[in-house]
């Protein structure tokens, strides 16, 4: 590969945003819909699952319709909780029916806290949907670029056998390029769905 042609991340992602914010509200429907589709289609919402799921934001893919399904199917769905300033870590908690446990973290993303139901981390998953700007051929992905995600899941390169959680993007398929700068402590994603096709890729975890 010529890494050369590569864009550096910070173009990368600017280039990214617009393709993302340029789908018009139509195709984000339809978008929305479809992905719901392909998760029962691969079948990832099982009952009995703890997924991650994320609450969309700046343009991202909605998935609220998917997290409303999972839900409706008895998956155990947790968000996540940002850390203290200092820390890099999500925490993840399950989400309930009390609407008063909802608040705006500091970027204004909404948080579902649960004192009476404990946090968990990463690792404690089956699954993640994970937000991303762009995702490559072999699974790497660029995100805004707070590290949060990657920070969460350092713990994967000490594995070689143990595979939970598995890693799904979602993202529009205008979010899918040929490569993206990535570096050694980067994980890649197992799977990626948009809303014209399942990417899966090789991964030796």
């Amino acid at each position: 590969m010529n890494t050369s042609a590569i864009p550096d991340k910070k173009t990368l992602r600017g280039q990214l945003r617009r393709a993302r914010n340029a789908v018009g509200r139509a195709e984000r429907q339809l978008a929305a819909r479809r992905i719901v589709r392909r998760a029962l289609h691969l079948r990832l919402l099982r009952q009995g699952r703890r997924i991650g799921f994320y609450i969309p934001n700046q343009g991202e893919l909605d998935i609220l319709p998917l997290l409303e399904r999972a839900r409706a199917l008895g998956v155990d769905c947790y968000l996540p909780q940002l850390p203290l300033r200092a820390l890099k870590k999500l925490w993840f908690t399950r989400l309930g029916e009390k609407p008063q446990h909802w608040s705006l973290n500091r970027f204004g993303i909404p948080e579902y806290h649960d004192r009476s139901d404990k946090r968990l981390r990463i690792a404690q998953l089956d699954l993640v949907f994970v937000p991303l700007l762009g995702f490559d051929d072999q699974g790497y992905r660029i995100g805004m670029g707070g590290g949060f995600y990657d920070a969460s899941l350092a713990f994967l390169h000490r594995r070689r056998r143990w595979r939970r959680p598995r890693l799904v993007g979602v993202a529009f398929d205008c979010q899918h390029v040929p490569a993206v700068p990535y570096d050694p402590w980067d994980v890649p994603l197992n799977l990626a769905i948009t809303e014209k096709r399942a990417y899966r890729f090789y991964s030796p975890r």
